[in-house]
């Protein structure tokens, strides 16, 4: 390593009395799935009874689809253990889907057309219906193919004791919870300067289908190669999940939210959930008795807004996310830009979790006093120009203004990051996260490691289309789980899950309700507007859609 790079790795030293509090954070996985069955078709069946009710089961749900399941881990302090309970919850689903497969990728395949795209239906009370409407309004202002793409979300928080003992060694005399709010704000500011690196290692989707290409209907969808009869390609790209032809839409990007306070944050998509949008006011909130959106505004709700990062705290039942944040403050971080690795049967392998984890704590610790717009398109232009050729020799990036190679930029940021590593090794011998750092240092120097590039080689070794590799992937995968013995008082913990899920669900169909119309006045009467948050304390005063 250049002296340079060692250099850097000066300018992140943690105060010793933080080392012991920083072990243990709270880490948790959200992933999602299309069920397809065994030729690649999305399927057509409702959501499994045998996996519970998705509106009231806390591990197995849906996203937007009928079709798109969601499983997601408690937050546990250990990652082998939260990686477990994701590889246990594999197991059981797998068990429960009869001929049907879990796609082993971001990108769907097979007919995406939208009427081959069940939306997800959540039973006929309110807080059901509503979320069945949002996801209608989904389909008229950017098309179902583009909701089904799937992805992973990592969820992280710092250990409680952290925080009293990191504001004492900042001196930071104000309120505690103001204090954490701010930290967290500026731990997402970092992660979106340098999640143009998440992309880089964890992209996983350089090719999409050719009906992915038809039905998506972008007209960036020009910027892609053919591969072969069926495929489309960026010979450099890591993440097309992640580029124009994915989550973005130019709707969004009309309007600006700030991440420079967790008050401007709530305020500006606040705003965007408030103003009608014309082309929406065009399609009609209702026709006749029939919803088509929840409303005609820019955002039907706040997490209609796809960004990289997002602040989070839980929302009780029928509270608005913004009002949770804006009451309780920021519970945990949620990294959204992660791509289903086609190479590791439950998506995600335990080194790329650890690096997260490495990375969300360099970002805490790296000064940040807020981004103006410039800087905000310097975000963007980085994130799009790794999404979309990532692995192109000499490829250069923005670091405030000037051009850097993102090679360069790289090894320097994992140099950084080897302290943090070796605080979380806790003296274990085989020093896991430094291990996993040392494997994102071989990519980033070789890129042809990059899950990214095995992809492209696996189409070009074995002479398949992208469709035709995922869903060997697939089938492999899905017999991988079913094989596997899942132990007996898990599946049990699971069944009870499923049952308690299921008479909740008929519990809540049953109870009579307030029209839906009353219901929807009442929620969106909410106020988000932060009330615990001191606007004096500013960042200043301080060293990426489904409901």
């Amino acid at each position: 390593m250049s002296n340079k790079l060692s250099d850097a790795r000066l300018q992140t030293r943690i105060d010793a009395s933080l080392r012991p509090l920083l072990i243990h954070g709270l880490k948790g996985i959200e992933k999602e799935s299309l069920r397809i069955t065994r030729e690649g078709a999305i399927s057509q069946l409702p959501h499994p009874r045998r996996l519970g009710a998705a509106l009231t089961h806390p591990h197995i749900t849906t996203d937007y689809s009928e079709a798109l399941l969601e499983l997601i881990t408690p937050a546990l302090p250990d990652g082998n253990e939260m990686l477990g309970f994701l590889t246990h919850l594999h197991q059981y689903v797998c068990a429960n889907l009869g001929d049907e497969l879990l796609l082993a990728g971001s990108m769907p395949i097979g007919d995406l057309r939208d009427p081959a795209i069940p939306i997800a239906e959540y039973g006929s009370s309110n807080v059901g219906r509503m979320k069945h409407i949002y996801r209608q309004g989904l389909s008229y202002r950017y098309g179902r193919c583009m909701q089904v793409i799937a992805g992973i979300h990592f969820n992280y928080s710092l250990p409680e004791p952290f925080w009293p003992q990191y504001q004492h060694s900042m001196k930071h005399a104000g309120d505690l919870r103001s204090f954490t709010t701010q930290a967290y704000m500026r731990m997402i500011r970092n992660l979106q300067r340098y999640g143009w690196l998440i992309l880089y290692l964890s992209g996983s989707s350089p090719a999409v289908g050719k009906s992915f290409v038809d039905s998506r209907n972008s007209l960036y969808s020009g910027t892609l190669q053919q591969f072969d009869e069926t495929s489309y390609y960026k010979p450099f790209a890591t993440s097309l999940r992640m580029s124009e032809i994915g989550y973005l839409n130019p709707v969004q990007s009309m309007f600006h939210v700030s991440f420079n306070s967790l008050d401007e944050y709530i305020r500006d998509l606040g705003r965007a959930t408030t103003i009608p949008y014309l082309g929406y006011e065009r399609i009609g909130a209702k026709v006749g008795d029939q919803y088509r959106q929840l409303n005609t505004h820019f955002l039907q709700i706040e997490n209609e807004y796809y960004t990289s990062v997002r602040p989070k705290q839980p929302a009780q039942s029928g509270e608005r996310p913004l009002q949770a944040l804006g009451s309780r403050g920021i519970q945990y971080v949620e990294i959204r830009s992660v791509d289903v690795d086609m190479f590791e049967p439950a998506g995600i392998a335990i080194e790329t979790t650890r690096f997260l984890e490495a990375l969300g704590l360099f970002c805490l610790f790296q000064p940040n006093a807020g981004h103006d717009l410039k800087q905000h398109d310097e975000i963007s232009h980085n994130a799009l120009s790794v999404a979309n050729r990532g692995r192109e020799p000499g490829l250069k990036l923005l670091n405030d203004g000037r051009e850097i190679p993102l090679q360069q930029w790289a090894l320097r940021l994992c140099e950084q990051m080897r302290e943090i590593c070796e605080i979380l090794d806790n003296g274990h011998a085989d020093k896991p996260y430094t291990r996993a750092l040392h494997r994102q240092i071989e990519a980033i120097r070789h890129p042809e490691l990059t899950a990214s590039a095995r992809v492209l080689a696996a189409m070009r070794a074995q002479k398949m289309s992208i469709t035709e590799l995922v869903l060997q992937k697939s089938l492999e995968y899905t017999r991988y789980f079913q094989d596997a013995a899942l132990d007996a008082a898990v599946g049990r913990s699971f069944d009870l899950h499923v049952a308690a899920s299921l008479a909740q669900q008929d519990q809540i169909d049953a109870t009579d309700e307030i029209p839906l119309n009353e219901y929807l006045d009442n929620y969106f009467s909410q106020d988000p507007s932060p009330s615990i948050i001191h606007s004096q304390d500013t960042p200043h005063t301080m060293a990426r859609a489904q409901s």
